[in-house]
């Protein structure tokens, strides 16, 4: 099992951000390189700057929030749910002084944006049984979505048993001790991360997000790059 868990945490995270970083690269190089459309195509013209109301529909979803408000709703919820999240990975290396403009501990929100994150991806997969998002769903679609909860799933998991019920085997800084030795590329496991009693989850949860970082590429969540691109050409 311990074998297992090395394979995991160390040989498949470096694959995983290699994919990542070099097919991400690979495709915003094939997008930039890609003719561009004539301003014809463009779907709605406005006299306010393109730019910034490119920004404005990328960010607020205006367009979602008056024809689905109730979809709306949870996207911005995992939209800025996303952003304390990414923080909280961050300080998992180190604590920046930058991000405590309002004191908190790794992860901030006390294991409640776990919990918006996980709501609003069961929110998102759900819809996707009933019409007429059913008709324009693809199974890639599906798997994206259970990949990414099962991946945000584990990762609360470890982060409630913290918080809610006092468990104290598994620490930041046994994550944090972790990841830095992955960093400097002298991985090593310790006590903790193979043996506590939540060495499994966490295990899960590295074992999804590499997957996810592995399909993000080449994946539709690919505008999370190019969303303010698009907006643009749409506004002219």
């Amino acid at each position: 099992m311990q074998t297992l868990y090395y394979v995991i945490l160390v040989p498949m995270t470096y694959l995983a951000f290699a994919v990542f970083f070099i097919g991400t690269g690979l495709r915003l190089f094939t997008i930039y390189r890609t003719p561009k459309y004539p301003a014809a195509l463009q779907i709605f013209p406005e006299k306010h700057p393109g730019r910034l109301w490119a920004i404005h529909d990328a960010l607020l979803l205006p367009t979602i929030r008056k024809h689905n408000p109730l979809l709306w709703v949870f996207l911005m919820l995992f939209h800025i749910g996303f952003f304390p999240l990414i923080i909280g990975h961050i300080e998992l290396f180190r604590e920046f002084g930058i991000f405590q403009i309002i004191p908190h501990e790794v992860f901030p929100g006390r294991g409640f944006v776990g919990l918006i994150l996980c709501l609003s991806l069961l929110f998102f997969l759900g819809r996707r049984f009933f019409s007429p998002v059913r008709e324009i769903s693809t199974p890639g679609d599906y798997f994206l979505l259970i990949l990414l909860f099962l991946a945000a799933l584990f990762g609360s998991q470890m982060d409630w048993a913290r918080r809610w019920y006092g468990y104290d085997a598994l620490l930041v800084e046994n994550y944090r001790d972790y990841l830095l030795s992955l960093l400097y590329l002298k991985p090593e496991l310790n006590f903790a991360v193979l043996n506590s009693g939540h060495a499994f989850m966490l295990v899960l949860h590295v074992f999804f997000a590499n997957l996810f970082l592995m399909i993000f590429p080449f994946s539709k969540l690919m505008h999370a790059f190019t969303s303010v691109a698009m907006n643009k050409l749409r506004r002219g």
